[in-house]
């Protein structure tokens, strides 16, 4: 799988990670578990080591770390979970519980989910990662509507990552975060890169188009995966799945071809066509 670096560092991340919303909040026992192991393992084996989680995620932290401890032979995982919640008392506590369920001494990215309390929040974690409990910080947001604000952070605080929406529908990022996240040296995680499965809908019954032969996409999650890798700014994208096949499927968009500016317009204008 192809790599990209984390700019503030300048360690390398395969381009391909995974989401655990929904996907993962299920029974951290028995068959659920299992399925969710072997998700983690395909990942792994495909190259990939990004594993994006939170504690709004219902059981998704227990799931990630239960399955973990079964897993052995590969590299240790980028563990990339998150502080939801208000107050700097709240957020040491859930942090701490992220820890435990994932079963951990130290996380490589701990992220402010959608910029609750951010400023409170920030001022722990630039602590934390100064101690070594963390080894990078992020901020994020899963909407349009967080770009001004994730911006206007970006701008004045120094951070190592920054996470949004970004996909071939929702092309908002491409106009002010993504330049100014290369500007400034910040690594991009993507989140929602099918729309909430709007795309997968807007594709229904029809074949992947032509121009896909030409990126090595022999589906269009990869389709749409490209796209988005496409961008020299994005570092890792990360799609939500609790279905093997899925992933495996997706970390192949990881390899192979990537699009230009002049190929992505003219992905735009293929799946626009139809």
């Amino acid at each position: 799988m192809r790599t990209r670096p984390i700019p503030s560092s300048g360690e390398l991340l395969p381009v391909v990670g995974l989401g655990t919303w929904l996907g993962f909040d299920v029974s951290p026992h028995g068959k659920a578990l299992t399925e969710r192991t072997s998700i983690l393992r395909n990942l792994f084996e495909s190259g990939g080591s990004v594993i994006d989680t939170s504690p709004m995620y219902g059981r998704a932290e227990a799931v990630v770390g239960r399955a973990l401890a079964d897993i052995d032979g590969f590299e240790p995982p980028f563990i990339a979970t998150k502080v939801w919640t208000e107050g700097r008392r709240s957020g040491v506590q859930q942090m701490e519980t992220s820890f435990r369920l994932l079963n951990v001494d130290m996380i490589d990215l701990m992220q402010i989910h959608n910029l609750l309390d951010w400023s409170t929040h920030l001022k722990t974690l630039r602590d934390w990662k100064d101690s070594g409990r963390v080894r990078y910080i992020g901020i994020t947001h899963y909407t349009n509507a967080g770009l001004d604000l994730l911006c206007r952070i970006m701008e004045r605080e120094p951070i190592d990552f920054v996470q949004c929406c970004y996909s071939i529908q929702e092309r908002e990022a491409e106009n002010r975060l993504l330049p100014l996240a290369a500007d400034k040296g910040i690594a991009v995680l993507v989140n929602k890169p099918f729309g909430q499965g709007h795309l997968f809908r807007s594709v229904r019954n029809r074949s992947v188009p032509e121009i896909a032969k030409q990126l090595d996409c022999g589906s269009w999650a990869q389709f749409f995966l490209k796209f988005i890798i496409g961008h020299p700014a994005v570092t890792c994208v990360i799609p939500g799945t609790g279905r093997l096949q899925s992933i495996i499927d997706n970390v192949k968009a990881g390899s192979g071809a990537l699009p230009d500016e002049m190929m992505q317009l003219r992905m735009l204008e293929s799946w626009q066509a139809g």
